[in-house]
């Protein structure tokens, strides 16, 4: 079986732990999309830890993690990130790396601090070069992992890509000099190489196996290049369309879409974000929930459930089942808030508009009750308490998706399968 986890927000809804809970019944793990920008937290027997690179199912030692053609791949970051988990205990030798996948150079870094203090509204990147990667990839720029294998044609593809970077944006070379950017990646380059094979064999035989595997998607549906809050976007499709594109698979192959969401709304980054609270709520939210971005560590944004994003995201990314994330943060309110619509000059919007126009939406609330108990030990739907179960309840007929999963607590058994 073929299985997509997606972001149904912004990003940053638990995506991390839900691989992780889902690999313990899946062979493959592959991440199809994005880089080292964005952070997945997990907990489990192991410790903490924040994947930035490396695929949620590296922690179960019979599943084969895989970084497909569509990440963008900081080599000396990921030799970082396998040396940490290698130190935990981990064993790392379960990784493959499609030789298709663009390498994120240390200019793209460079670039990407060049573009944003350049910017007059600044878009909010992390500054990990992501962007810039993907734009040498579009513009035919770019170098694959596969170029690693020839050391002698892959310095002077590199060399001349930094040189014609340089002619395109003067002044860049105040970051940093050659040596600079060959040296990390030279030094990456001996440890990476046994990862380093074409992907698309090993899918086709797991398809033919009929092998459960698992997709791993970054970020969320309003984060997408395309459906997203542009310009306050990734560089690539967190949809689950980009399953095809970027693991190199059919899509009459991808038989189940869960799409992950908090039990209110978060995002890190700029942009429009019409249920964001600046009061004594969002503060509960962001303490309560620990808001805090894995990769940068900025405070993010709360506020309560927003539904038409929700909506939008059942179409687009057809969403087999919900996984809602988080549900115990909203203990101890008395009264919750739920964005069901948007108000756009005087029109109902029950899908969200483009950015442009989603600056000026108001949010439409309807208000359900809360509950005081601490239900971090509820392991079964039944155990919730009523006003719980109602909120769930009440998103599933928003939505028109069933939501299968319901997370009490970030470690595996914080979560309730119905």
């Amino acid at each position: 079986m073929f299985h997509a986890v997606v972001g149904a927000q912004y990003g940053d809804e638990g995506k991390g732990k839900m691989v992780d809970y889902l690999a313990e019944e899946a062979d493959i793990v592959v991440r199809y999309q994005g880089g080292g920008n964005a952070g997945h937290t997990i907990v489990n027997s192991y410790g903490k830890f924040a994947l930035h690179l490396v695929p949620s199912g590296i922690f179960h030692p019979h599943t084969l993690c895989v970084l497909g053609a569509g990440v963008v791949v900081n080599p000396p970051k990921l030799v970082e990130e396998l040396t940490a988990l290698a130190e935990a205990g981990i064993d790392t030798r379960r990784i493959v790396i499609s030789d298709r996948a663009h390498m994120v150079l240390p200019y793209h870094i460079w670039q990407d601090m060049w573009e944003e203090e350049a910017r007059s509204k600044k878009v909010g990147t992390t500054l990990q070069g992501i962007g810039p990667a993907y734009q040498d990839k579009v513009g035919r720029f770019g170098i694959q992992m596969g170029e690693m294998r020839d050391l002698d044609r892959l310095k002077e593809r590199v060399r001349s890509a930094f040189e014609a970077k340089c002619r395109r944006l003067p002044g860049l070379e105040r970051y940093g000099t050659w040596e600079d950017v060959w040296e990390p990646i030279a030094a990456a380059r001996d440890v990476l190489l046994p990862y380093i094979t074409d992907t698309t064999p090993l899918l086709y035989e797991a398809a033919k196996a009929n092998k459960h595997v698992l997709f791993e998607g970054q970020l969320g549906i309003m984060r997408d290049l395309d459906w997203g809050v542009y310009p306050f976007v990734t560089s690539s499709n967190p949809i689950a369309g980009a399953v095809c594109s970027g693991a190199g698979v059919p899509p009459t192959k991808i038989e189940r879409i869960t799409g992950i969401t908090k039990a209110y709304t978060t995002a890190v980054g700029e942009g429009p974000f019409p249920t964001e609270l600046h009061d004594e709520f969002g503060a509960f939210l962001r303490d309560r929930g620990h808001e805090y971005g894995a990769t940068t560590g900025r405070p993010r944004g709360c506020g309560w459930l927003d539904l038409p994003a929700l909506r939008y995201g059942a179409w687009i990314n057809g969403y087999t089942e919900l996984a809602l994330m988080k549900l115990d943060v909203l203990s101890g309110l008395n009264e919750i808030r739920i964005g069901i619509a948007y108000d756009l000059d005087g029109h109902r919007l029950d899908w969200p508009p483009a950015a442009y126009d989603m600056e000026r939406v108001k949010p439409v609330y309807e208000s359900l009750a809360g509950w005081q108990e601490d239900i971090r030990e509820c392991r079964a739907f039944e155990d919730l308490p009523e006003a719980a179960r109602r909120y769930v309840t009440f998103i599933e007929e928003q939505v028109g998706v069933p939501i299968r999963y319901v997370s009490v607590g970030p470690s595996r058994e914080q979560t309730i399968v119905r």
